[in-house]
């Protein structure tokens, strides 16, 4: 190591120290210009943003915002990871997932960079039976294996078992995980499963093969759901709870027990919550262990997926950068494992070219970027290290929410759970509604002249439990009415932005009508005039200035023209001849569902 001299020098040693409430009064001055009259403390509250769990974003952290300390790699809590060396030998375990039975696909990505494969199996996925033929060529004592087979999973795995034995693979060579998670499948199908198939696996693994575990604690259906990062973490130490206690029950040790399990967890485009996420789930993992006697054993694996409720339908290509960053948050975060979905998963079956991105997205943050050179790089951030203990809170109220409810499978089948997670999505709707949460090529700036992206049909996943939703689901319904539409009729439905004045009076304002409408699926004319242009709907488009001196009169030579119905963009006040007002923050869905409505969009 090399030492360096001291020279004296001290960073920001000539500067003087800017106590945080001289800040404060430089952001109540700047509020004050948009007509905020705070002071103090109430002006750095005014800068906070709301988040799911009742937390909330700070625009400022400093030394003052402490948390827990982390711990070192390796050792409890297991904050800043699970192993002393982190992801720095190799980068993390790079897993492709695959639903249909094609060796070929299967081979072309071991070859290409992925470092363990994830098979979906019967119901939605590969027939068991073809297991072994999606396995031909591939060096099982190389490649871990993780099943994904619902009520599959005993066929499933004893198939798995058999391979290994077929190809001469020794039991202490097999990894990978055998995928039981009788909870998941009934969160996914409503049906109920017995543990027993689950707890033999995990006997026969603790006995015969140290590197294979039997069971996946998923919470990828309570994301799926709808639910928050504190309900997915809260959910996933219930049913991990749930397994200690079957598991222990069937004669395994705690420390064999918790051996036997992997999280998995979703990972979205929200980097730092998702850092937070699988920061705080290794430190209520590590509680638990600890509590129930093993501290030891309270080391987490973590396989992260990108979530597939960011995915979207429309402008497809937009995934690929929702999945970099999600991935890199995984990464950051420490996931032992790492999943990238193809960015046309939404559409159905992944092509070459996605599946080929998918992997690389992972292969270029390893070894381009070096992210896994540095453990835990996130740590000591104020930021970070504040937001992983009060999502880390957050979490383990819920958790103990479900257990007072009777545990997991209890939570499950009385509807209470799927009711939280109800209400939780039923908030983030209305955001989404009102583009609070934007997203990018759906809800703001769509393209109605893109080309589609065509996929096969992928296989219909296991349905009946909780429901699956996706961000872009309301807009989608909106663009497949427009869609149907243009097929019937050969255009899109329409409406005429009348900008009044010059362009720097209403250059914004026509913007952003021409981005809420195209969201709905309507295509805005900008140019020529108001009888031209095959619409009946109009906004007029311009500053309150103007529209004080001019919007009325423009409303009723609209009216007079044809006009069936006026928008104005903007919430300047009330006008004679505008009909309603569209304006950031005002329900998009339901105008533009309203709109299509009038004009006869079924």
């Amino acid at each position: 190591m090399t030492v360096l001299p001291d020279d004296g020098l001290e960073l920001a040693g000539e500067f003087p120290d800017v106590p945080h409430e001289q800040w404060q009064r430089l952001v109540a001055g700047v509020l004050r210009k948009s007509g905020k009259d705070v002071e103090g403390a109430e002006a750095e509250e005014a800068l906070f943003t709301a988040l799911e769990d009742g937390l909330t974003t700070r625009p400022l952290y400093t030394a003052r915002d402490s948390a827990p300390e982390p711990g070192f790699p390796g050792f409890a809590p297991f904050v800043r990871g699970g192993r002393a060396e982190g992801n720095t030998v190799g980068g993390w375990d790079v897993r492709q997932r695959h639903t249909v039975a094609d060796g070929s696909a299967v081979l072309a990505d071991l070859e290409n960079g992925v470092t363990s494969l994830w098979l979906t199996l019967g119901e939605g996925g590969i027939p068991v039976p073809a297991l072994g033929r999606v396995l031909d060529g591939v060096y099982l004592d190389l490649a871990p294996v993780v099943l994904d087979a619902g009520r599959d999973v005993e066929p499933a795995a004893r198939g798995l078992l058999r391979l290994y034995e077929e190809r001469g693979v020794a039991p202490e060579a097999a990894r990978g995980n055998l995928g039981a998670d009788p909870l998941g499948h009934e969160a996914r199908t409503g049906q109920r499963g017995e543990f027993a198939p689950a707890a033999g696996l995990a006997l026969q693994c603790a006995a015969e093969y140290p590197g294979l575990r039997a069971l996946t604690v998923d919470a990828l259906p309570y994301h799926e759901a709808g639910g928050s990062a504190a309900q997915e973490l809260g959910c996933s130490l219930a049913t991990a709870v749930a397994y200690l206690r079957e598991l222990t029950d069937a004669g395994l040790s705690v420390e064999q027990a918790c051996a036997q399990l992997e999280f998995r967890y979703a990972a979205t485009a929200d980097q730092f919550l998702t850092i937070a996420k699988l920061r705080a789930a290794r430190r209520l993992w590590a509680r638990v262990a600890e509590v129930c006697g093993a501290p030891r054993a309270g080391a987490q694996l973590q396989h992260a997926v990108t979530s597939p409720v960011m995915m979207t339908r429309r402008d497809p290509w937009v995934n690929m950068l929702r999945t970099t960053i999600a991935t890199l948050a995984a990464g950051a975060g420490g996931a032992d494992s790492v999943t990238v979905l193809p960015f046309d998963h939404a559409l159905g079956l992944p092509d070459a070219f996605a599946r080929r991105i998918a992997r690389n997205t992972s292969t270029i943050l390893i070894e381009e970027s070096h992210l896994s050179r540095v453990i835990d790089p996130a740590g000591g951030s104020w930021y970070v290290e504040r937001l992983t203990d009060e999502l880390a809170d957050a979490g383990w109220q819920f958790f103990r929410g479900i257990e007072r409810a009777g545990g997991q499978a209890a939570a499950l089948r009385s509807g209470h759970l799927g009711q939280e997670l109800a209400d939780t999505w039923q908030a983030r709707t209305g955001k989404l509604a009102k583009r609070r949460e934007p997203v990018t090529g759906v809800s703001e700036f769509p393209n109605l002249a893109e080309k589609p992206v065509v996929r096969e049909s992928a296989p219909e996943p296991p349905s009946g439990g909780l429901p699956r939703v996706r961000r872009d689901e309301a807009y989608e319904t909106l663009r497949a009415r427009s869609d149907a539409h243009l097929a019937a009729t050969g255009s899109r439905p329409r409406i005429f932005l009348a900008a009044i004045g010059p362009a720097a009076a209403h250059t914004n304002r026509l913007t952003f009508a021409s981005n809420l409408f195209q969201a709905g699926g309507i295509e805005p004319v900008t140019e020529g005039t108001f009888e031209d242009s095959g619409a009946a709907e109009v906004c007029l488009c311009s500053s309150d200035t103007l529209y004080e001196e001019r919007a009325a009169a423009v409303a009723a030579e609209l009216r007079s023209a044809g006009a069936a119905h006026v928008f104005l963009a903007g919430r300047p006040g009330q006008y004679p001849g505008v009909d309603a007002y569209v304006f950031a923050g005002c329900d998009a869905v339901a105008v533009l569902s309203a709109t299509l409505d009038r004009m006869g969009v079924s």
